[in-house]
C-alpha cells in the first residue's frame, strides 16, 4: 500500500474504504461478511474508513468490528454530520455523541459536514455556533480534523473552500466528471491552499467499470493491461492533490484488485497514451449524451438566472446513467438550492447562444431538459420540498 500525507504529516492509505456499501442481509448489514472484508483490507494496509450518520447501520457495524478485533488504533475513522437536518447546536452535539457511541470510540479522526451543495448551508451552521463547537471539540481531542463533503457546482465549491480553514475536503471526481461538480478546477484550488482532497465515486458508481462494449474493446486493444477499474483509479492517483480515493468495497475480490493497484500507482505515472485512452473511452460513453455542452460557461451569466450548464449536465446524465439516478442527483445537488436556476426561467432572449463556442440551440435544449428532468410528478414534489426548506 502506498500512502499520502494529510496537513499534519499523518500517513493515509491512498485507497480508502467506503463503508456505505457494506453487504446487507435482511433488514441489516451482514456483519460476518463485512468483518472479514474490513479486516482483510486492514491487513493490506488500508487505514482510512469512511462512513456517515445516515448510512443505515454502517457506523454501528464498523464500530463493532473495530472493538471486537481491537484494531481501532490501526485505522482512521471519517464520518459525517448530517448538516441539512441540524437546527440547533444542541442537535449537533447530540448527533455527534450518538456517532461516537455507534463507532465505540472517543474521537473521530476526520469529521465532515455532510453533502454541502450551497454556501448558505455553511452560513446556517455558523448561525448555530458551529465554529465555536468545532474549536471546543478539537481542543478536547474528540475531533482531530474537520472537513466537508460536496455535491454542487465549481463556483459554490470554491466559495465553501474559502469560507473556513478546512483540514480536508471530499468531492465526487473521476475522469467522466473531470469538469463537473467541484471538478479539476476545484481539486487544484484545494491543492493550492494545501487542503488534502478525498475522492468519492471514483468509478462513477460502477459506470466506469461496466463500460459499453465499444469502450471495453478500445481498452483491450490499447495494450495497457489495465482493467476498467484500474484505468479509473490510476487516472486519479496520478494527481498529487488527491490524498485518498474511496472505494465502496463489498467483496474480497474487489478489495484484492483495488489494494493491488494502490500498492503500485503513484502521481506522475500516467502516460500520454493512458490519457488518450481515457479521453477515447469518455468520448465513447458520451456518444449517448443529448447536448454537446462542455461546461465552459461562456453562456453565463444568464440575465434571468438560468444555470445553463447545470441543467445540461443532469439532462445528459439521464442518458449516460439511469434516469432515476440522474433525477435523484438533479434534485439533491441542483433543484433544492435557494437559487436553483431552473430551465423554466428562460425567456428566450438568445444572449447565451451568441456566446456559445459549440453553437448549441440552447433555448430549444433548455425546454427539452426541463421536460425530462421535471415531469409533472417531480415538479410538484420539488416545489413542495422547496417550500418546506424555505420555512425551516
Amino acid at each position: 500500500m502506498k500512502y499520502r500525507s494529510d496537513r499534519n504529516g499523518t500517513q493515509i492509505s491512498q485507497l480508502g474504504y467506503g463503508c456505505m456499501r457494506f453487504t446487507r442481509k435482511g433488514a441489516g448489514i451482514d456483519f460476518e461478511k463485512a468483518e472479514k472484508e474490513v479486516l482483510y483490507a486492514i491487513r493490506q494496509g488500508v487505514n482510512y474508513f469512511d462512513t456517515a450518520y445516515i448510512y443505515p447501520g454502517s457506523e454501528e457495524c464498523l464500530g463493532k468490528i473495530l472493538e471486537k478485533n481491537r484494531c481501532r488504533d490501526k485505522i482512521y475513522i471519517a464520518t459525517k454530520l448530517p448538516q441539512y437536518i441540524m437546527r440547533s447546536e444542541k442537535a449537533i452535539e447530540k448527533t455527534f455523541q450518538e456517532e461516537l457511541s455507534r463507532l465505540r470510540t472517543d474521537h473521530i479522526d476526520y469529521y465532515l459536514m455532510h453533502m454541502f451543495t450551497d454556501v448558505l448551508e455553511w452560513e446556517n451552521l455558523k448561525s448555530l455556533g458551529i465554529e465555536e463547537w468545532i474549536r471546543a471539540h478539537k481542543a478536547d481531542g474528540s475531533i482531530r480534523n474537520i472537513g466537508f463533503s460536496f455535491h454542487g457546482d465549481t463556483e459554490t465549491f470554491l466559495e465553501i473552500l474559502n469560507a473556513y480553514d478546512w483540514d480536508f475536503c471530499q468531492i465526487q471526481y473521476n475522469y467522466l466528471d473531470e469538469n463537473s461538480q467541484a471538478g479539476r478546477k476545484g481539486l487544484q484550488a484545494a491543492g493550492e491552499k494545501g487542503i488534502p482532497v478525498v475522492i468519492m465515486e471514483p468509478l462513477r458508481g460502477g459506470k466506469l467499470v461496466n463500460l459499453p462494449e465499444k469502450a471495453k474493446s478500445a481498452l483491450q486493444k490499447s495494450g495497457s493491461g489495465y482493467t476498467p477499474a484500474e484505468l479509473g483509479l490510476r487516472w486519479l492517483w496520478n494527481q498529487p492533490e488527491i490524498m485518498c480515493v474511496l472505494s465502496g468495497m463489498n467483496s474480497l475480490k474487489m478489495i484484492k484488485e483495488n489494494t493491488r493497484i494502490a500498492s503500485e500507482a503513484e502521481a506522475g505515472q500516467f502516460s500520454k497514451k493512458d490519457f488518450a485512452l481515457t479521453d477515447l473511452i469518455k468520448k465513447i460513453i458520451k456518444e449517448r449524451e443529448k447536448v454537446g455542452c462542455t461546461g465552459c460557461r461562456y453562456c453565463m451569466p444568464c440575465p434571468k438566472g438560468v444555470d445553463i450548464p447545470g441543467n445540461f449536465l443532469y439532462y445528459n446524465l439521464m442518458y449516460l446513467d439511469k434516469k432515476s439516478s440522474a433525477r435523484f442527483e438533479y434534485i439533491r445537488n441542483f433543484a433544492l438550492k435557494k437559487d436553483a436556476g431552473f430551465a423554466s426561467l428562460c425567456i428566450g432572449c438568445g444572449k447565451c447562444e451568441k456566446h456559445c463556442p459549440q453553437h448549441l440551440p440552447i433555448r430549444e435544449k433548455l425546454k427539452e431538459a426541463d421536460r425530462e428532468l421535471r415531469p409533472l410528478p417531480y415538479k410538484i414534489a420539488i416545489s413542495a420540498a422547496r417550500k418546506v426548506l424555505k420555512r425551516s
